[in-house]
């Protein structure tokens, strides 16, 4: 009877930590927000509009959060990073840092 006990709690909390690291989103489930302004994978094609793909992590990390808590002013940023955690701004930072970009001249 113990084990069996033992078991279901053991299954129950696998099932439950499981359904917990699937519902947190990870970078690029974030950075889907990004694209309309940012471009696809970061890569802007909107003018005035930087890309971020290939920019340092500890760059993003800070100037999202600079957005976020209002010590950088743009409309629409400031809006947009209000609503990310910590956890949100490192792992979308860390997802568009792992670009490599390439420049070659025409």
């Amino acid at each position: 009877m113990r084990f069996t006990t033992l078991l279901s709690t053991a299954l129950l909390s696998v099932g439950l930590t499981t359904t917990a690291f699937a519902a947190e989103k990870n970078g690029a489930q974030i950075a889907h927000s990004c694209t309309m302004c940012h471009g696809d994978n970061g890569i802007s094609k909107m003018p005035g509009t930087p890309s971020l793909a290939g920019q340092p992590e500890i760059y993003l990390v800070s100037q999202l959060k600079q957005f976020r808590d209002g010590q950088r002013h743009h409309e629409q940023m400031n809006v947009i990073a209000k609503t990310l955690t910590n956890d949100d701004i490192e792992k979308v930072a860390a997802w568009f840092a792992e670009f490599e970009i390439e420049l070659k001249k025409r």
